[in-house]
């Protein structure tokens, strides 16, 4: 079931999904409801200065998101949420707060275990929580911390561009931020630390890398694109993006005067597989990193690590389970991946925008696969040119419009251009047209008023 908006959340009854608290209880009882609904679907608390869901002005925001910060960091293990919101509902400010759905760990608060049940919090029976500690048996690599870590180990740079961009929430301490998101214990970075704003990503976890792959045809050939990222998890998706992006095919067709573009792969669809892959694959294998290989007609994403938890290919686009929520979170804060879901909805979304049929999801023996189709336009089929090298070569939209115009009419004119193109000046026309002469990819015929062009 989703959720409103976090602004009407505070007009909304409480049930299974939302609580509400007063900014005087004690940490415990915050905690309570916290782990409360993270050991059941997750869901949100709204905390104000009044009781119950009578709201009250809060007597001090800023106490306030410490006090939950602090409940959700009393949790064992800690619970890592968003930043508490402040909302203003009916001129009356209060905290929302966010409780992830999908977290791999089972929650309890001074050795009790609550699941929200209904509008309330009760206590998991033994067999209730056997049955929720199996399903969510998950170690939790991210948490661990590997021999012989320490602080040395951070690039600083990194710790503080992070908290500037969480920015006025995050406080005055970078590493209290980091500690409240499941990267430091004890001030000693956990695994997840280290991946995210670690100095040497590849001495700790070669298997975080990353290795992006480019055929021309539809097959594995001898001649190939290849690069191997392994950075910290933000900047390797950054890189990876623009690789992707640099080396997938990009062009364009006229429809009568207009011209309509076209890249091999809806870019928002490759974004959403890439940082998924980064974002939920399974750490604690080190026997591979992440492939993604580009083909002319499609693009494989491979990660090692099975689906995770209760997740299944059939239930993949309606349940939720992370099995990184530290490594999730970091990445949400910047601003790189949504905190809730693995994005299947959008990746299908953007594929339909485009024209394309929705992408196909497959487990192997240790890993999970996501293959997007590509444009057909990508395989030169009639009525799609791809203008990838005209780009490199620096020419503008103009110029591109007038190749492409040759290209199914055989031949252009000034005029033609400039019908194109009201808007610009003559003289401008021509030096394109010229431009194109002299980069040896027009033939100019004839002269005068019977001047046309050709391609050469």
């Amino acid at each position: 079931m989703d959720m409103p908006p976090l602004t009407e959340l505070p007009g909304q009854p409480p049930g299974p999904r939302l609580a509400f608290a007063h900014d005087r209880q004690s940490i415990a009882e915050i905690a309570e409801t916290l782990a409360a609904l993270a050991n059941a679907h997750g869901g949100a608390v709204v905390v104000s200065g009044g009781r119950g869901t009578h709201l009250a002005a809060l007597h001090n925001p800023a106490a306030a998101t410490e006090l939950v910060l602090a409940a959700a960091l009393s949790c064992t293990p800690p619970l890592i949420i968003p930043l508490p919101q402040l909302v203003v509902y009916h001129e009356i400010p209060v905290l929302v707060v966010e409780v992830p759905a999908g977290l791999p760990y089972v929650y309890a608060v001074n050795g009790r275990y609550l699941r929200r049940e209904g509008a309330s919090n009760q206590p998991l029976s033994p067999a209730a929580l056997h049955r929720l500690f199996s399903e969510r048996a998950d170690l939790g690599w991210e948490r661990q911390i590997p021999p012989g870590a320490s602080l040395k180990e951070l690039d600083d740079e990194l710790v503080r561009a992070y908290a500037r961009r969480v920015g006025p929430p995050a406080g005055d301490d970078p590493l209290a931020l980091l500690t409240r998101r499941g990267c430091l214990i004890d001030n000693i970075p956990t695994n997840a630390g280290l991946l995210l704003f670690g100095r040497d990503v590849a001495a700790r976890f070669p298997q975080a890398e990353l290795t992006l792959v480019r055929y021309h045809g539809r097959e594995p050939a001898d001649i190939f694109e290849r690069t191997d990222i392994c950075a910290p998890l933000p900047e390797a998706i950054r890189r990876a993006e623009r690789w992707l992006n640099d080396h997938m095919r990009k062009g364009s067709r006229m429809v009568g005067l207009e011209r309509e573009d076209w890249t091999q792969f809806p870019p928002g669809a490759v974004r959403e597989a890439l940082v998924n892959a980064v974002a939920h694959r399974d750490y604690s294998s080190r026997g591979e990193g992440i492939r993604i290989t580009m083909f002319s007609d499609r693009l494989e994403v491979y990660s090692p690590g099975r689906l995770p938890g209760h997740v299944t290919l059939e239930n993949l686009r309606a349940e939720r389970f992370s099995r990184n929520p530290a490594i999730v979170q970091v990445l949400a804060d910047l601003g790189l991946v949504e905190r809730l879901g693995y994005g299947i909805d959008r990746m299908l979304r953007q594929l339909a925008a485009a024209g394309l049929p929705p992408a196909t999801f497959r487990e192997t023996a240790a890993g999970f696969l996501v293959v997007l189709p590509g444009q057909p336009m990508a395989e030169a089929v009639p009525g799609g040119v791809d203008t990838s090298a005209w780009r490199r070569m620096g020419l503008n939209d103009r110029q591109i419009a007038a190749l492409l115009f040759v290209v199914e009419q055989q031949r252009i004119t000034n005029r033609d251009l400039q019908e194109m193109h009201p808007d610009v000046s003559a003289e401008t026309i021509r030096r394109d047209l010229s431009d194109l002469v002299n980069r040896g990819l027009l033939l100019k015929v004839g002269d005068k008023r019977a001047t046309y062009y050709i391609l050469k």
